[in-house]
């Protein structure tokens, strides 16, 4: 029979109230008290995480005469309190080790900090280009430009182009024809998409 069964559960004889308390709690640590010790009260200074355990009437006897400060001097309670203010954690004052952070070569880390955030808003004033597409860089190529090239240079590229490969201007010669074809096409396909 498994011992966490309903069935055996049923079976079983349940224990006297006063038992069932003795057992989840122990026993009031006042001195001649024999009641369950529900509550918990602290050990005092430098024994955190300890605790007595009371019963309701010894915990809020202990609970009015505890002081935590007990045995300890004015300045020691004055020191604990004001660095409780900053959670017991160590603070500097203001600028008080400046030549050390300037540094020996005149460094200055807030110079360094205020540099790039002038660049991030620099970047962020400046329009993103798009991605070239496939089509758009191999026009480029064709017509021997770099992929920042706009407008005006592009036309004037085009223009140059044309009259260095027309079959007029060189005097009748087809052989630059093929050519010629490719410049006209990359032109459109940059005209299209709005670079000039």
């Amino acid at each position: 029979m498994k011992l966490d069964s309903k069935i055996f559960d049923s079976i079983r004889v349940k224990p006297d109230k006063e038992r069932l308390e003795e057992d989840l709690h122990p026993a009031c640590e006042h001195p001649g008290c024999k009641r369950p010790g529900v509550h918990r009260a602290p050990k005092g200074r430098n024994m955190e995480g300890q605790y007595y355990r009371f019963c309701v009437d010894h915990v809020r006897e202990y609970n009015k005469s505890y002081n935590y400060f007990a045995g300890m001097q004015d300045d020691d309670v004055r020191s604990y309190q004001k660095d409780s203010m900053t959670g017991h954690r160590p603070t500097w004052k203001m600028g008080v080790n400046r030549q050390a952070a300037d540094g020996p070569d005149g460094y200055d880390p807030r110079a360094n900090m205020r540099a790039h955030a002038n660049r991030r808003s620099a970047d962020a004033r400046r329009p993103r280009q798009r991605k070239l597409l496939a089509l758009e860089k191999r026009s480029l190529d064709v017509l021997n430009l770099p992929e920042t090239a706009r407008g005006g240079e592009i036309k004037a590229r085009y223009k140059e182009l044309v009259k260095l490969n027309h079959p007029d201007a060189n005097g009748g010669d087809r052989s630059s024809e093929d050519r010629l074809r490719e410049i006209i096409q990359a032109y459109n396909v940059l005209k299209k998409a709005g670079f000039c």
